[in-house]
């Protein structure tokens, strides 16, 4: 039997079009993103629905995603995927924050542990997150075992959000790039786990 956990990033929203940090703001999704996202589910580059346990973060742009995807399924919310918080850099462009002391230091920094005002900390972003997929994993774990004496297949899907991916990716495989960026997916893409005896054997790119 198969067993895999997908996950998903948004559809593009007005705040990657605008080239704005954004995490915790409530971005919806921009009319490019809405029509890209209905062309992939029409050309089927995403896993299947049916029998799955289906995640959202809760975010509007992940149930936009959710919706145009698959429809209005049920899904259970997990709030410890949300992305990573800019705090006071929330809604405002590069060229905007560099005339802010505070954001020359941060992104001067490249500290792992220095957060933006208000905001969280990269050590911190992946420690939520992590959190959060291992209760996601606990209960792909839950539903396999229910599965396994039917013979049927086990299957999870998170729809999240890019900084999320990123985590859980260099979680998993660490060291295959130089930070957890390198794992980052384009909208409305993501990677599928594979899983063998509840243990992440390898992924495929969507």
């Amino acid at each position: 039997m198969n067993s895999t956990i997908s996950l998903i990033r948004h559809g593009i929203t007005e705040g990657n079009v605008r080239r704005l940090y954004y995490g915790a703001t409530d971005v919806p999704l921009a009319q490019k993103g809405i029509d890209l996202l209905q062309k992939q589910t029409e050309e089927g580059i995403y896993p299947p629905a049916e029998g799955a346990l289906i995640y959202t973060t809760g975010m509007g742009r992940t149930l936009q995603t959710l919706e145009i995807i698959y429809g209005d399924l049920p899904h259970e919310i997990i709030k410890d995927m949300r992305e990573i918080n800019f705090g006071a850099f929330e809604m405002k462009s590069y060229e905007e924050l560099m005339a802010y002391e505070e954001y020359r230091d941060w992104i001067t920094a490249q500290s792992e542990t220095k957060a933006p005002p208000g905001g969280e900390s990269i050590r911190d972003f992946r420690e939520r997150v992590i959190r959060g997929f291992e209760e996601v994993r606990r209960r792909h774990s839950v539903r396999s075992l229910e599965l396994r004496h039917h013979d049927e297949d086990a299957s999870s899907i998170v729809i999240c959000h890019g900084g999320t991916i990123s985590a859980v990716m260099n979680y998993i495989w660490p060291g295959v790039h130089d930070n957890m960026y390198g794992w980052l997916p384009d909208p409305g893409h993501g990677f599928t786990l594979l899983l063998k005896d509840d243990e992440i054997t390898e992924y495929e790119r969507f």
